[in-house]
Order: structure tokens, then C-alpha cells, then sequence
């Protein structure tokens, strides 16, 4: 049988007439007409006052801690709870990330635990650079009290928003809180470039650095002169075309996800041992994936069983992000909690979530984990 894919990517058919728009004007190279579009509807959609176009959310992760000052010695709070991208910026600047665990409510960082750490850090007199929070699966973290404790204390906020775009907190997108908010157009994300990502600020001078940073710092004079370190990171006109044509149809992708959800919540939560992650009440959580929750004991199987079981059967699924205070990379970095992300990394399993997954293959996905409640 067809094999079903966790989150594969999903073209809308404008796709094919703005890359032909982009090849006919003859911009092919890095940069163009396109890729001004796009950081212009981009930051339009989202709430934010600029956005610079890059090759991947990991670039505009390093970009903001760049122009948040992070250097070496430096120490950055990161959730601990998401993909190693969120934090591998860090060690490339020389700095060392600290992880704070998860709360329950919408599985991101915990504000209890980082209120206590930042309480403690102020007595010492050290605190982090900066604190990058993560929105997790779809869900907006809980924004206001993070920003309030960074805030109080001088430390930046930087928003990895990378899975939640077209997510809501309290009425606006995460991402547009902080000093900076980063988003991801990888080809599982809701919406894709093929690879790619977006800086967004409501700060006109920051992303104008992070523009210049990222075309190889070249200052504007005729000749190539360079007196910052500068990278290779600005987005093609060919891939602001896809994410153009793909932007236009975010909506009824976030309403595809969470029909996806509903269907999975009400064809599998009446067995014992299986939940969902929950939605915060603060906004709307887009389903990017829609992620279950594993009792082994009341459902006789564990999710690695469940994920091999379904793989079999040629629909692909993927656990829970494991910990990054867990990675052997990350070894030895300091921590603040974490049981509540371990318990999740244990217990959860992502099923598959695409737009375009059909009813046919949902209902695929939902008879064989019943197949494996009744064997």
C-alpha cells in the first residue's frame, strides 16, 4: 500500500505559476523581486514590522543571538523540550546552553522553573545573555509571563517559532514578542520553501544587521570590503516564489491540522492509555503534528512498539523530541528540571499530520493502532 508520510509537503498548484513568474523575470540567482515579496507578506501575515528571508530557521536562530551580543563564555536558556536546532546555534558562538524542563499545559518551557532559576541566577550575579523559547508541535508557549521574568531581568528574548506558524497567543503570533522571532520553511513544516526560514522584528535596525550579516557582511561601498563576520545565508528568489504561492493558503492549512487532530482525538481516545497533547487556553495550536500520548501499561504496548507496528504497515511515525538535556552532544550542560520532558519523550508518539493526508489514509493510521489494541 501507498506508504503515508509523518508530514510531507503539500503544494497548493500556485506553486508552479510564481516560480514561473520568477524565471521569466530572470532574478534566478540569490535575492530578487521575489524574495522582497515574500519577507514583505511574510511579516504582513504574522503581526511583525520586518522579516529578513534566510536559508534555514537555524540561520536566523544564529543570526538573533549574533545581534543579542551572545559571545563566548556567554550562557543561554533554551526549552529543553524540542530539536537540537533550537540550541546548536549556541555552541556555534562559543557560548553554553542552560535547559529548562517543560509544564504540562502546553509541553514549552516552564516559567515556574525559570522564574526560580533567573531569582537564583540575579543573587549571583550571573545571569544568561538571552533566553530562547520554543513553541512547540503548533502551541504558542506561555509568552506573557516568560517575557515579563525577561524583562524584569534584562535578559533578550528570542522566539523559536519555527513548528507554530499560524498559531495565536492571545490574538497574535509567537514569533512577534520578543526581540527577534525565528520560523522555519523546512519541507515537514506547515508551509515550505523546500528549506528556509524567516527573521522577524518589530525592530527596523536589527534586521537590517542581520540582512547585512547575512550577504556576507559587505559593507555598501563599490568594491568587496568587509569589516564584520558574514555569512551565506539569504534566501533564493526561486524559494521565496514556493513560500509566496504557499503563504497564501496558510489558513486552510492550520484548518486541515486540526481536522486531522479531531479525527484522531475521536477514533482512538475512548482506548485505555492513549491521550493527545492538550491545547493551552491562551491561543489557537495549529496541529503542525498531532502528538499522542502512551500508557503502556493500560494500553499493552509502548510507543516504539506502536511506531514499528505502524511502520510495518508503511505509515511513518517519530517520537516525541528526545530531551536536549538528554543528548549526548549537550553532555554535561546545566539543567533546571526536565522529568515532565522526559516523561513526555517517553510516553509520546508524533502520527502522521500532513494537509494533504486524506480521510482514506487517516483512517488507515487510526484502524491499525485499533488493529494493535485488540491483538
Amino acid at each position: 500500500m501507498r506508504r503515508i508520510y509523518l508530514s510531507p509537503p503539500y503544494l497548493s498548484g500556485l506553486e508552479a505559476q510564481f516560480l514561473q513568474e520568477a524565471l521569466e523575470s530572470g532574478w534566478i540567482a540569490p535575492l530578487g523581486p521575489q524574495v522582497e515579496a515574500f519577507e514583505r507578506e511574510f511579516a504582513e501575515v504574522v503581526g511583525a514590522k520586518h522579516a529578513l528571508a534566510v536559508s534555514s530557521g537555524t540561520a536566523a536562530i544564529h543570526l538573533a543571538l549574533i545581534l543579542a551580543g551572545v559571545g563566548p563564555g556567554d550562557e543561554v536558556v533554551v526549552s529543553t523540550l524540542t530539536f537540537a536546532a533550537s540550541a546548536f546555534p549556541v555552541l556555534y558562538l562559543g557560548a553554553r546552553p542552560i535547559f529548562i524542563d517543560s509544564e504540562r499545559t502546553s509541553w514549552n518551557m516552564d516559567p515556574a522553573l525559570l522564574a526560580e532559576f533567573m531569582a537564583e541566577r540575579a543573587k549571583r550575579g550571573r545571569l544568561p545573555k538571552a533566553v530562547v523559547l520554543v513553541h512547540l508541535y503548533g502551541q504558542s508557549a506561555d509568552i506573557d509571563s516568560i517575557q515579563a521574568l525577561c524583562q524584569e531581568y534584562g535578559v533578550t528574548l528570542i522566539e523559536d517559532a519555527a513548528e507554530a506558524l499560524g498559531s495565536t497567543y492571545k490574538g497574535q503570533s509567537p514569533g512577534t514578542f520578543g526581540f527577534a522571532g525565528i520560523f522555519s520553511f523546512n519541507g515537514n513544516k506547515i508551509i515550505t520553501t523546500s528549506g528556509g526560514g524567516m527573521l522577524v522584528s518589530h525592530d527596523e535596525r536589527l534586521i537590517a544587521h542581520a540582512r547585512k550579516l547575512a550577504t556576507q557582511a559587505r559593507e555598501p561601498v563599490p568594491w568587496y570590503e568587509h569589516q564584520e563576520v558574514g555569512y551565506n545565508y539569504r534566501m533564493s528568489n526561486l524559494l521565496a516564489a514556493v513560500g509566496r504561492a504557499q503563504l497564501r493558503s496558510l489558513e486552510e492549512r492550520v484548518w486541515a491540522r486540526r481536522a486531522i487532530f479531531e479525527r484522531y482525538v475521536q477514533g482512538l481516545s475512548h482506548l485505555p492509555g492513549l491521550s493527545f497533547q492538550p491545547e493551552a487556553p491562551w491561543g489557537r495550536h495549529t496541529r503542525w503534528l498531532s502528538v499522542m500520548l502512551v500508557d503502556e501499561e493500560a494500553f499493552g504496548l509502548g510507543p516504539e512498539a506502536i511506531r514499528k507496528a505502524l511502520e510495518a504497515k508503511g505509515i511513518e511515525t517519530r517520537p516525541v523530541w528526545k530531551p536536549l538535556h538528554l543528548q549526548p552532544v549537550f553532555q554535561g550542560a546545566e539543567r533546571v528540571g526536565g522529568e515532565v520532558a522526559e516523561n513526555l519523550f517517553r510516553r509520546g508518539l508524533c502520527l502522521p499530520s500532513g494537509s494533504s493526508l486524506t480521510r482514506e489514509e487517516q483512517d488507515r493510521v487510526i484502524e491499525a493502532i485499533l488493529s494493535l489494541a485488540v491483538s
